[in-house]
């Protein structure tokens, strides 16, 4: 299985006449050593190939109850192979669903599992959860997070859902005790897969059970099943949206919803429509809803079903939510550094997510995309963030662990609330003959600091296109095999050039990664501002109407405190203020298109690599490795090169580790990845 998201996924629900379920295994039947598929009827595989690679081993290291259990544990980045399915004896949409089972993960270690929706797996995924390094645990799919907690590690415990699929309320307990209740876009269930998702995996499953009650369909009954009002920020406007389903046998033709949230009352009345068994209505409310500070219900009503006063279940005619929108801090601006790179065929969904984020939190996100090996690549940029990255997309936030662009909202959350100790402030003059760009930035303390705080600044750039292969982007999401993703799924593998633009991404960052040293000297009082600034000669292929301007103050650990982010014309219209020049005739060199087809194999290798490219015309041709902190190793120039070409490179007096090749023309850069082993 791969990790996989879909945004705005629609699941056609099932009418079918369901049978209650109950299943449990406590895999003390099992023998201690061998595969579980080949032993139990239930239980299968990703691929349905028991007892094969995917398939999990019963063990006898740890346990709940008994001696045997199932362990999952993974070395790779992109986790496996263990992939093991337990189908749920149907595709349930309504009645009431009961899962449970006992997890023990180690002490900084993950475990992660998901439910399928559907009986085909692969197809449709409705809950994802992760049980993360820090005990965090949060769950969520499509629609972003849904659910986040803490979960116990270095000990067992029980994680149960309780889901009432006519209502949409999915219920999560560890030990008995709930911990809180969520709507699900995906609301059906088919399955759960078990997979341990990246390098840091290590975990003991026991005690699997499940049940399931269906639900007799009355005459006539409509239901709310989700009320959808994304939280925020406090003071953002929202949109409200309701799903309400016929849970009867009776057609659906009209009914009034009211929702009520801080004290504004606002009803819809819905005629004209035919509702069938079964099936769904999406309803939009006419009003937008501010978000109010605290904690605050929002409840939606549903009324007036075909002109009765009541129908056969009373119970399912009313759904509460409660929104509890996030205070940001003032000042606080979050950044967002994503790894990328057009030959990552997951990288659609970091582009995807990322762009979501800038949509929705405009002027709270400061959004980075910083390529690697392919034609947007920034040496210094790439190489400072290899640091932190494990696989591709990931995104790091303030200078955090790396995680799937997927819980991008999460950690953004987490980390708006954050008081800054100091605010930023950018400035700019432009020069559009000599397209010399000045930037300052103020630097505003709110508290004292004393240590090596750093400055940093990056130059982005939105809509950025070019032309040849090494643009196109690979996309595993194309034809939908993998779910949709923003419509990705709607274009081909790779996405040619001529359909593709890059947004938030890195042009040049500057003095360094790591940032001026010793910016404010040792220390700087609350209240003091000081001023910083920069001097860019742009290449005159970056639109200034298209680019940001993002200023990072960096701490002494090398996470970033707080950041500034404007348009170019924004800064200039703030005016420039004269300051410490830390970054003198900067001069962006991001170079267009490379060679076709350059290649480095084998990779990894161990004493001699070879670079193979193809040069439709003649040119000067430089070869040059990089170490990850962008410290030359080797160079090398060789003139007049034309056609095929393939240029061994000697390693044997490298260390091991990773480094980047840069190949260079006349016209063009391509920067590669090559590990030393």
């Amino acid at each position: 299985m791969k990790l996989k998201f879909t945004l705005f996924a629609a699941i056609a629900l099932l009418g079918f006449t369901a049978k209650a379920q109950t299943f449990s295994d406590d895999f003390e039947s099992y023998t201690v050593g061998s595969k579980l598929g080949p032993q139990s009827p239930n239980w299968t595989t990703w691929s349905n190939a028991d007892g094969g690679t995917e398939d999990v081993t019963v063990v006898a290291s740890d346990s709940y109850s008994g001696t045997k259990s199932i362990y999952f544990s993974s070395t790779s980045a992109t986790g496996g192979p263990n992939d093991v399915v337990l189908p749920f004896g149907g595709v349930y949409n309504s009645g009431t669903f009961m899962f449970k089972a006992k997890f023990k993960v180690p002490s900084t270690k993950t475990a992660y599992f998901n439910f399928q929706a559907t009986a085909t797996i692969g197809q449709t995924w409705a809950l994802d959860c992760y049980m993360n390094a820090d005990q965090t645990l949060t769950m969520g799919n499509t629609g972003g997070q849904l659910f986040a907690g803490n979960y116990p590690q270095g000990s067992w415990f029980e994680l149960k859902y309780v889901i009432n699929l006519n209502t949409n309320q999915w219920n999560v307990f560890i030990n008995d005790t709930l911990q809180g209740s969520f709507s699900n876009s995906v609301n059906q269930i088919a399955s759960i897969d078990i997979y341990p998702a990246n390098a840091s995996a290590s975990y003991w499953v026991d005690d699997v059970a499940y049940n399931f009650t269906p639900y007799v369909l009355p005459s006539f009954n409509a239901a709310l099943t989700s009320l959808d009002i994304a939280s925020g920020l406090t003071g953002q406007t929202k949109s409200a949206a309701a799903q309400i389903r016929n849970l009867g046998n009776t057609a659906i033709t009209s009914f009034d919803i009211n929702l009520n949230y801080n004290g504004n009352s606002q009803t819809k009345n819905v005629t004209g429509v035919s509702i069938a068994s079964l099936a769904t209505y999406d309803v939009t409310f006419d009003q937008n809803v501010t978000l109010a500070n605290g904690s605050n219900n929002a409840i939606a009503t549903i009324s007036n079903v075909n002109g009765n006063a009541s129908d056969g279940d009373s119970t399912d005619n009313i759904k509460t939510i409660t929104l509890s929108p996030v205070n940001p801090a003032p000042g606080k601006i979050v950044v967002a550094e994503e790894g990328t790179g057009t030959w990552c065929q997951w990288c659609p969904r970091g582009a995807v997510f990322m762009d979501l984020m800038n949509h929705s939190y405009e002027g709270y996100f400061a959004p980075i995309a910083v390529h690697n090996s392919d034609p947007m690549t920034y040496t210094m940029y790439d190489a400072g963030m290899a640091a932190y990255l494990s696989g591709y997309p990931e995104v790091i936030v303030d200078r955090g662990a790396a995680f799937d662009p997927s819980q991008l909202e999460a950690n953004f959350l987490n980390k708006i609330v954050n008081a800054p100790i100091a605010v930023l402030e950018n400035g700019a003059t432009y020069n559009a003959t000599t397209r010399e760009l000045k930037v300052s930035v103020t630097t505003k303390f709110n508290s004292a600091i004393a240590g090596d705080y750093k400055m940093a600044c990056v130059l982005t750039e939105d809509s950025v296109r070019g032309t040849g292969s090494t643009w196109s982007q690979a996309n595993a999401y194309a034809g939908g095999a993998n779910g949709v993703m923003g419509g990705f799924e709607l274009l081909a593998n790779p996405v040619p050039y001529t359909k593709m633009k890059y947004d938030h991404v890195a042009r040049i960052i500057c003095p360094s990664f790591e940032g001026y040293a010793n910016a404010f000297g040792a220390s700087a009082d609350s209240g003091t501002s000081v001023t910083h600034t920069y001097t860019y000669v742009l290449p005159t292929g970056w639109r200034t109407n298209k680019m940001h301007i993002i200023n990072m103050l960096i701490n002494p650990n090398g996470g970033i405190e707080n950041a500034s982010n404007s348009t170019i014309d924004e800064a200039v219209a703030k005016g420039y203020t004269a300051g410490m020049e830390i970054g003198t005739n900067v001069t962006g060199i991001q170079t267009l298109a490379g060679p076709d087809d350059v290649q480095i194999y084998p990779n990894p290798a161990a004493s001699t690599a070879t670079i193979s490219f193809d040069l439709k015309n003649a040119s000067a041709v430089t070869l040059a490795v990089y170490a990850l902190d962008g410290k030359l190793i080797a160079s090398r120039v060789y003139e007049n090169i034309t056609g095929a070409n393939a240029i061994p490179m000697d390693i044997s007096g490298f260390a091991n580790g990773v480094y980047f090749v840069r190949l260079t023309t006349d016209h063009s850069s391509n920067t590669l990845r090559l590990i030393k082993e």
